[in-house]
C-alpha cells in the first residue's frame, strides 16, 4: 500500500504502565528495537525485554531530577526528519541521528494530582514538558511516524503492523496525529485553567476548554443532530463521575436532565433531611425533603404527577428499597443518587429499562466553579451560581413578617427557584413544591402557570383547594408589576421571598401589605436560560 511506513524503532515513555510490558514484548517479537526512558525502562528490563537507553542516544543522562531527558536533537531530529527528503537524510547522517518511527507517550499526571488536592509544588512538578514536545513533533510529521497516546490503541498499533506487513498505513497515523493533537491540547487546557483559578479576578485572554471521550452517544438532542459526551478534568461529583448499575445507555438528553435533577437536589444536606428531585426537560417537576426519601418522593410525586412521567429522580441519600418501590410504579427514565442498598438495587432490576446512576457523594452546591455556553462564534464562560439562601441577607419589607414556617419554606423555595429555568416561579408548602412555572417570557404566566398546575395536582391528589392555598412562593427575579403579586395573592400564597431592585419595588410591596402578605428581599438573582 502507497505511503506505508515500516516501524523499526520505537521510543517509549509512560506514566501509565497499564499494558506497557505485554504491548512492547510485541513490537518486540516483531523485530521493533525499544528505546526508553527511566521507569518505563526499569519497567521493561524487570519483564526481560531488551531495551536501550535514551541516554543512548541522546549521549546525556537524565538531568535536574528528570526534567532533561528527551529534549534534545537526536530525539526530536528522529521524530521530525521527513524521511525522503534528501537535505533531512543527509542531516541524520552528518550528526548520527536515528530515525524514530513510532512514539509512545502518556503525559505525568496533572489532572490526576490537581484532582486529589495536590499541592501548588506537586501540580508544577507534574507539568510534562518532553512529553507534549515529543508528541507534537511526532504528529506533525505523521507522514512518517506513528504517535500513541491513549493505551486503548496499543491492540489497534499491532493489527496495523500485522495488516501491512511490520508497518501503518497513513490514515491510521493520520488518526493517531488528530488524537494525539487534541490530548495535548486538553492537557494544556488543563493546566491554563488551574492556573488561572490561582489568579484572584483573572480574566484569561486566551481561554481553552479540552476533554475525554467518555461515550459517543446515538444522537443529540433530536436523532438527526450527532453528539458525544466529554469529561473534564474537573472532578465534580456527578454524571460524569458515576456508576452506571443498570439501564440503557444514557442519552443526550438523559445527561442534561440528570445533571440537572443532581445538582438541584444536592442543595440539602443529607445529614438535616431526605431530599428529592424529579427533573423533566431541566425544569424541576416536583422537589420535596422529608424524614424520609419515600416520603418525600410522594410529596415530590404530588406536585406535577402528569410531567413527572418519564423523568428523572435525583436522591440526596442512598436509595432504599422503600423508596425504590415508590419510584418504579411509573415510568422513569433515570435514578441517580449516591449510593443504593441491594434491596434497592433488586428492585429496580425488575425494570431493565431504567437507568440507576450511584455517584459515591454529593457535588457541593457552594463549591466555585464555571459554567460555558456557545454562541455564534465564540463561546461564554461564567461562574457557577454558588450562591445560598441560608448566607443571603434577607430583609423584611412588608409589614408583616414571615413566620417561622414561611420563612422556611421560603428558602426552601429558593433553593428550588435557583434550578428552574427563568422567568421561574415556585410556590411551597411544609417542605415540598406545589406548584412551579418556567421559562415563560412573563413573570406573571409563570406565576399564572405554576398555580393552574397546582389546581390540576389538587384535583389529581383528591384535595378540594389548590395545593397553593397557605402556600409561599418564590421568584428568581424582581417582579416588574404588581400583577405578579395579584396572581399570587389569587392562588392563596401567603409570603413571597424575591431579590427586590425593581423601579416598581414600592407598588409591589404596597400590593402585598394590602393582602396581608409577607415578603422578604434577598438581594440575589437566580437567573438561569
Amino acid at each position: 500500500m502507497a505511503n506505508t511506513r515500516p516501524i523499526t524503532r520505537a521510543l517509549l515513555s509512560v506514566s501509565d504502565k497499564t499494558g506497557l510490558a505485554d504491548f512492547a514484548a510485541a513490537l518486540h517479537a516483531r523485530g521493533i528495537e525499544l528505546v526508553s526512558t527511566g521507569g518505563t525502562r526499569k519497567e521493561l528490563l524487570g519483564h526481560g525485554l531488551p531495551v536501550r537507553d535514551v541516554a543512548d542516544l541522546t549521549g546525556f543522562p537524565e538531568l535536574m531530577d528528570g526534567r532533561l531527558k528527551t529534549l534534545h536533537p537526536n530525539v526530536h531530529g528522529g521524530l521530525l526528519a521527513i524521511r525522503e527528503n534528501p537535505a533531512h537524510e543527509a542531516a541524520m547522517l552528518a550528526h548520527d541521528i536515528a530515525p524514530i518511527d513510532l512514539l509512545v507517550v502518556n503525559l505525568y499526571p496533572f489532572e490526576e494530582t490537581v484532582a486529589t488536592g495536590g499541592t501548588f509544588e506537586d501540580c508544577i512538578e507534574t507539568i510534562d514538558i518532553g512529553g507534549p514536545a515529543m508528541i507534537r513533533g511526532a504528529s506533525k510529521n505523521h507522514g512518517d511516524v506513528a504517535v500513541l497516546v491513549d493505551v486503548a490503541d496499543y491492540a489497534k498499533l499491532i493489527e496495523q503492523l500485522d495488516a501491512y506487513a511490520g508497518g501503518t498505513s497513513p490514515e491510521f497515523r493520520r488518526w493517531l496525529a488528530q488524537k494525539a493533537f487534541a490530548r495535548t491540547a486538553s492537557y494544556d487546557a488543563a493546566i491554563s485553567n488551574w492556573f488561572s483559578r490561582s489568579l484572584a479576578g483573572n480574566v484569561p485572554t486566551y481561554r481553552a476548554l479540552g476533554g475525554t471521550l467518555a461515550e459517543s452517544l446515538r444522537y443529540g438532542e433530536n436523532p438527526h443532530q450527532s453528539a458525544a459526551f466529554y469529561r473534564t478534568a474537573e472532578q465534580r461529583i456527578g454524571v460524569a463521575t458515576a456508576r452506571q448499575v443498570q439501564g440503557k445507555p444514557l442519552s443526550y438528553n438523559n445527561l442534561g436532565d440528570t445533571d440537572a435533577a443532581f445538582e438541584l437536589v444536592a442543595e440539602f444536606d443529607p445529614a438535616v433531611s431526605a431530599a428529592v428531585a424529579i427533573i423533566k426537560h431541566a425544569n424541576p417537576c416536583g422537589s420535596a425533603e422529608a424524614k424520609t426519601l419515600a416520603e418525600a418522593y410522594r410529596l415530590a410525586l404530588r406536585c406535577d404527577p402528569v410531567s413527572a412521567f418519564g423523568g428523572i429522580v435525583a436522591l440526596n441519600r442512598p436509595l432504599d428499597a422503600e423508596a425504590a418501590t415508590e419510584i418504579v410504579k411509573i415510568f422513569t427514565e433515570v435514578i441517580i443518587a449516591p449510593e443504593a442498598s441491594s434491596e434497592a438495587i433488586a428492585i429496580v432490576a425488575a425494570k431493565k429499562n431504567l437507568r440507576l446512576l450511584l455517584t459515591g457523594g454529593l457535588p457541593d452546591p457552594h463549591a466555585p466553579g464555571s459554567m460555558v455556553r456557545t454562541v455564534a462564534g465564540g463561546f461564554l464562560v461564567q461562574d457557577r451560581d454558588a450562591a445560598d439562601v441560608e448566607a443571603m441577607d434577607l430583609r423584611v419589607v412588608t409589614k408583616r413578617a414571615p413566620s417561622e414556617a414561611e420563612l422556611a419554606d421560603l428558602k426552601f423555595a429558593y433553593r428550588i427557584c435557583k434550578h428552574v429555568k427563568s422567568n421561574a416561579i415556585v410556590y411551597a408548602k411544609a417542605g415540598a413544591t406545589v406548584g412551579i412555572g418556567a421559562g415563560q417570557m412573563s413573570r406573571v404566566d409563570s406565576a399564572r402557570i405554576a398555580a393552574w398546575k397546582s389546581g390540576e395536582a389538587a384535583k389529581a391528589a383528591g384535595f378540594s383547594d389548590p395545593l397553593t392555598h397557605g402556600a409561599v412562593l418564590a421568584s428568581d427575579a424582581f417582579f416588574p408589576f404588581a400583577d405578579g403579586i395579584d396572581a399570587a395573592i389569587q392562588a392563596g400564597a401567603t409570603a413571597i421571598i424575591q431579590p427586590g431592585g425593581s423601579v416598581r419595588d414600592d407598588e409591589v410591596i404596597a400590593a402585598a401589605d394590602a393582602a396581608g402578605l409577607a415578603m422578604v428581599f434577598t438581594g440575589i438573582r437566580h437567573f438561569k436560560h
